[in-house]
């Protein structure tokens, strides 16, 4: 099976390339790239006015399976993956049963590679059942094929084990994935501390919830040597530390979500569940400071931190509903609407951001379209503009709150090893 992608505006950050090219996929992977190509293709796409990048990346997905699969599966949580133009997704591990042995990562892994339209990799928990004392069979699940451990939805607040995985980490040269978050700040806060929630009548997170503990697993990695990975940075402070710590040449990257730089805590209309997230919609000082953070490659990442939940879980207050919005196909749209064509992001810092720098933090051989490499591609239309609308989403969860939102740039096509796994068929 051979494929022919005409005349689309070729964006690859590894080698830096920008231009007007066809591209020439066969038996999966990308043989040619060149300004004209005239072979007959068995399946041939116009991109002409069209990106054509890297699969995107997720570095941060709830695929609530096993467990909670009322929420959402491996397979639909692909689907959504695909139409949202990511060609590989890194599941957290705070299922049920928890992901901390080889048994459950190997279910993912079996699950995904018979039925998921994308590449899905399970990411372990630190701790058995993610309770915090003792480690999990961290050894067995990176022989499993895991890419990195993660607490994700919480922090380890015992430093001494949290100290040990870190060791294991380096040993098994695999990143520690971080959620910043001090519980015994939080107090029952589900939205921003600030004036609006004030107004609201809801009790708020402080800033601090998050960097006092970025600040923490920053040292902490930096006196092991492990490589470690900041969750959905949210804060101006936590841009300011990730800054501090990589000028010190500690190896640490950061991420954000779609959501922390395009709402703010003055954007909540209501005592609305679908703006609850954890960490939550901050301040609009702290939004200005995630973009510039972004534009200034001191987060390196675009991450959804995708949170199904139900309808009913979703459907009363934000102090009685849980944390988490969807995020897997408005992400690379609120992208390039808010970051790059208000001038935060070119399109070759979208790509770095969505694809490029993924790959890199957990040593996975994609991200390019270097020739050789497997064809993990995304077609985006930078033109098309429409109003994001929940019910045409193929995950099985809606919450979310940018409903009717209107933005700019469409995945047109998402292939995955050669194969098209996504169309849109929008008029």
């Amino acid at each position: 099976m051979n494929l022919l992608i005409k005349g689309g505006r070729v964006i690859d950050p590894a080698t830096g390339t920008d231009v007007i090219s066809d591209v020439w996929i066969e038996d999966g992977k990308i043989e040619k790239i060149a300004k004209t190509i005239k072979e007959k293709a068995d399946k041939e796409i116009n991109a002409k006015g069209c990106f054509v990048m890297p699969g995107f990346i997720d570095l941060h997905v709830h695929l609530r399976d096993p467990g909670f699969e009322d929420k959402e599966t491996v397979v639909t949580g692909a689907e959504a993956a695909a139409r949202g133009g990511f060609t590989t997704i890194l599941a957290m591990p705070n299922t049920k049963p928890v992901v901390d042995n080889a048994d459950v990562v190997n279910y993912v892994h079996q699950k995904a590679k018979n039925l998921a339209k994308v590449n899905v990799l399970q990411i372990g928990a630190i701790t058995k059942g993610q309770k915090g004392k003792s480690l999990a069979e961290i050894h067995e699940m990176v022989q499993a094929g895991i890419p990195a451990i993660s607490e994700d939805g919480k922090s380890v607040m015992n430093t001494a084990t949290y100290l040990k995985a870190m060791k294991v980490a380096k040993e098994e040269n695999i990143p520690v994935f971080a959620h910043c978050e001090d519980i015994d700040l939080v107090r029952g806060g589900v939205m921003n501390a600030g004036k609006r929630a004030e107004e609201l009548k809801l009790k708020g997170i402080t800033n601090e919830v998050e960097d006092i503990i970025e600040a923490r697993d920053i040292m902490l990695a930096n006196s092991v040597g492990c490589q470690l990975h900041l969750c959905h940075c949210s804060t101006k402070g936590s841009v300011q530390i990730l800054d501090a710590a990589k000028k010190e040449g500690i190896q640490v990257t950061g991420e954000a979500c779609p959501h922390h730089f395009t709402l703010s805590d003055e954007d909540i209309p209501s005592d609305d569940p679908n703006y609850k997230m954890n960490p939550p919609l901050r301040a609009p000082a702290d939004v200005e400071a995630i973009r510039e953070g972004l534009k200034n490659n001191i987060i390196d990442v675009i991450a959804t931190d995708h949170a199904p939940h139900t309808a009913v879980e979703k459907g009363i207050t934000m102090k009685n509903s849980p944390f988490g919005i969807v995020g897997l196909e408005t992400a690379a749209a609120l992208t390039y609407t808010e970051l790059v064509l208000k001038e935060y992001l070119t399109p070759m810092q979208m790509a770095e951001k969505l694809s490029y720098n993924a790959a890199k933090i957990i040593g996975l051989d994609k991200g390019s379209l270097e020739v050789g490499k497997a064809a993990d591609i995304v077609i985006f239309n930078p033109k098309k503009t429409f109003a994001i609308d929940p019910e045409e989403f193929v995950g099985k969860s809606k919450n979310m709150p940018y409903a009717g939102r209107k933005v700019t740039g469409r995945i047109a096509h998402t292939i995955v090893a050669g194969e098209i796994v996504y169309s849109d068929n929008s008029k």
